[in-house]
């Protein structure tokens, strides 16, 4: 997941204690829901075919950098899974795109107390070429400082910019301190830095840095960027406070790898009503390359699949659902606009996106025209008793729907709770062993509930 505006959600820590947190049960009290959608909604939280996904992609295919021969490697096994899972129309989209690999990656404090610090280079680092660069390092607590000093003044030097991200529910920390990761190496360019350290994007004290996309504007040439892992980061704040100059090392040597292939995969389940549009529903095949991409986003593909599954075996829906698996949403979403651009003339009524892990769903958001308000008001009743809230704030979508959002489509989120996804977002701790069964589950039963609803609708969900 790279984008900016994230959806939001809700628990605790415990799991990376060690203690499972099951899906609350149905709540007592909560407004009824026609009997066929809470059967559908009941029956899914006994669902394995999430699980079973997210198993076989990250065991059978494992990180998936976009376009990579792994990402490629996800997309045939994408289609083989969808097709044995009885989707139809099921089909790979390519398109092509600039790539970025990693190489090696090492930083050293030279002086004064030398020792070494944990690293992952930012996605579209520029590289320190086939010598280290070791350089006086100037130490910027928050990215406002760093905006501060005049142009040219940190030339030959390393930047380090440091600010601590806090934890919330609802992941709203990210778009503050993502900065750092989002801009920062861009800043220090134009700033005559040599290269660029930040502590990592993360909520997390383990000694694993967060890796993730930056970016560099049109004329702007890339310098070595790098994250270091929380501790590190916080080891070498330590150090610049002992007031002696900091000199690093660094091993930077990633490389642009030309334009490269990428794709989407897409599948449906065929509705009866043409005229009644098409649901989209979206998770990204690709991942970062230093975990396995469980959380990020093998989960968000098994839900949107399983519970389209679902709704499948259940009879024909009114409505088209479109499964969207996109490539290459964490280098900017290329996936999600090559579909755009592929499909925007078609008629699609209502997006949603799950690309926030596989934690439990706390809160729905909607965007609806008038004439759907009936429905959302159904399915916030029917996901009333898996603990699920109706939002105040408008659903915003996510990286690979975006477009479509921004033409004015009904979208809905099914807001995750987010409270640990920055523990492991982008980190080698992307593992499969994260993925807590009973909360993926509820996930699976919202998103049964919520498409069960949508695709048979009668009302309208186009704005007049």
């Amino acid at each position: 997941m790279q984008k900016i505006l994230l959806p939001t959600a809700a628990l605790s820590f415990l799991l990376l204690a060690g203690t499972a947190l099951a899906a609350p049960p149905l709540a007592t009290g909560a407004p009824s829901a026609d009997a066929g959608i809470a059967a559908l909604r009941d029956a899914a939280l006994k669902d394995d075919v999430a699980m079973d996904i997210i198993e076989g992609l990250t065991t059978e295919v494992g990180p998936r950098p976009a376009a990579t021969a792994k990402e490629a490697d996800a997309r045939v096994w994408a289609v083989a899974k969808l097709k044995a899972l009885g989707f139809s129309n099921v089909r790979i989209e390519t398109y092509m795109m600039p790539a970025w690999v990693r190489g090696e990656e090492e930083a050293t404090i030279v002086a004064p107390f030398p020792q070494k610090l944990a690293i992952a280079a930012l996605g579209n680092s520029g590289s320190t070429g086939k010598k280290p660069l070791e350089a006086e390092v100037v130490y910027f607590p928050t990215i406002g400082d760093l905006q501060a000093v005049p142009d040219g003044s940190l030339k030959g030097k390393i930047a380090f910019v440091s600010n601590q991200m806090a934890a919330t529910q609802d992941g709203s920390s990210y778009g503050v301190y993502g900065m750092a990761r989002f801009v920062g190496p861009n800043i220090a360019a134009k700033k005559g830095a040599a290269a660029i350290l930040i502590k990592s994007v993360g909520t997390d004290h383990h000694r694993v840095p967060h890796t993730g996309v930056t970016r560099f504007e049109d004329g702007v040439a890339p310098i070595p960027a790098a994250a270091l892992s929380v501790p590190d980061a916080e080891q070498l704040e330590r150090v610049f406070k002992r007031g002696k100059p900091v000199t690093i090392k660094l091993v930077v040597t990633p490389r642009f790898n030309g334009k490269q292939e990428s794709g989407n995969v897409i599948a449906e389940v065929p509705g009866s009503d043409p005229s009644a549009g098409i649901i989209m529903v979206t998770g990204h095949l690709d991942s970062w390359d230093l975990g396995t991409g469980a959380i990020d986003d093998a989960a968000g593909v098994a839900i949107v699949s399983a519970a389209a599954k679902r709704i499948m075996d259940a009879g024909t829906p009114r409505r088209t659902i479109r499964v969207v698996l996109a490539g290459a949403e964490e280098v900017g979403s290329f996936g999600g606009n090559a579909y755009y651009e592929a499909h925007k003339n078609e008629l699609h009524v209502l997006t949603s996106e799950s690309d926030f892990g596989a934690d439990r769903i706390w809160r729905v958001d909607f965007a609806f025209p008038e004439t759907g308000k009936p429905v959302a008001e159904r399915i916030a009743t029917a996901l009333a008793p898996l603990g699920i809230g109706k939002g105040e704030h408008p659903a915003a979508g996510g990286a690979d729907n975006a477009l479509f959002v921004k033409t004015g489509i009904a979208t809905i989120d099914l807001q995750q709770d987010g409270t640990r996804y920055f523990d492991l977002h982008h980190t080698a701790d992307d593992t499969l062993d994260k993925v807590d069964p009973q909360q993926l589950r509820q996930n699976v039963a919202a998103w049964t509930t919520m498409l069960g609803i949508v695709a048979n609708a009668p009302e309208s969900l186009i704005a007049k």
